[in-house]
């Protein structure tokens, strides 16, 4: 008996994408609770450091050595929101894919496990493309300098 082929073949491009988003609304509170708040001339951007727990299938974890070597591969997601009040639908999307298709292009410079929302303006639809992608890049690079420290010094305790 011949073994059943899968209907539809995922491509990995697409996987890597999905794992590196914010989806349920319990993460968006908890980046909301704790995280912090910057803004700049385009968007509004909120973001907190991922724990070991919330990596998938990882329920009870041991408070051993292997903890901080897990923190490093949980990675980074992103989050989106855009509200009735940037406009109608149509307007809406567009901002959200000019908004997604920055985050593509920027995602390499999360290297560290957090959370992020980003509130994008208005004015992104009028924007040029070059200053979202700027804007989206100073953040993330501003996230990654607001969390080295911290990561700095986790490290420095086990010395």
């Amino acid at each position: 008996m011949p073994a059943p082929t899968p209907v539809r073949v995922r491509k990995p491009v697409a996987a890597s994408r999905q794992e590196s988003r914010l989806r349920k609304h319990a993460d968006y509170q908890r980046v909301y609770r704790e995280g912090k708040r910057q803004s700049l001339p385009l968007m509004t951007y909120f973001f907190a450091a991922r724990k070991p727990q919330e990596a998938a299938g990882v329920d009870s974890l041991p408070s051993g050595a292997d903890s901080p070597s897990l923190e490093t591969h949980l990675g980074s997601r992103v989050g989106l929101t855009a509200g009735r009040v940037l406009g109608n639908a149509v307007e809406r999307n567009r901002i959200k894919r000019r908004m997604r298709q920055a985050v593509r292009q920027a995602q390499t410079e999360l290297t560290a496990s957090v959370d992020v929302i980003l509130h994008p303006r208005r004015t992104v639809l009028e924007a040029e493309f070059s200053q979202i992608e700027r804007d989206v890049l100073r953040a993330f690079r501003a996230v990654h300098l607001a969390l080295k420290p911290r990561c700095d010094a986790d490290s420095g305790h086990g010395n």
